[in-house]
């Protein structure tokens, strides 16, 4: 289970592919939680630049967590 999701019960697998071909409430909030809770290195074995910039302006994300991936 991704450390980043440890109150659920979520595999590496099941995180790609809810990334992939979830409906976009999902991909939200995972997206979101990935970038909350996971290392900055690891955020982008799951999230591309494109993709991060489609969903960006959708993520539900603490203020002071979206002012830095902002400039990121």
């Amino acid at each position: 289970r991704p450390y980043f999701l440890w109150d659920y019960d979520l595999t590496e697998e099941d995180v790609q592919t809810l990334l992939r071909t979830g409906d976009e409430e999902t991909r939200i909030w995972l997206a979101s939680r990935i970038l909350e809770s996971a290392r900055y290195a690891d955020v982008w074995r799951y999230l591309s630049l494109a993709e991060l910039r489609v969903l960006f302006p959708h993520l539900k994300l603490k203020p002071p967590v979206r002012e830095a991936w902002a400039y990121a």
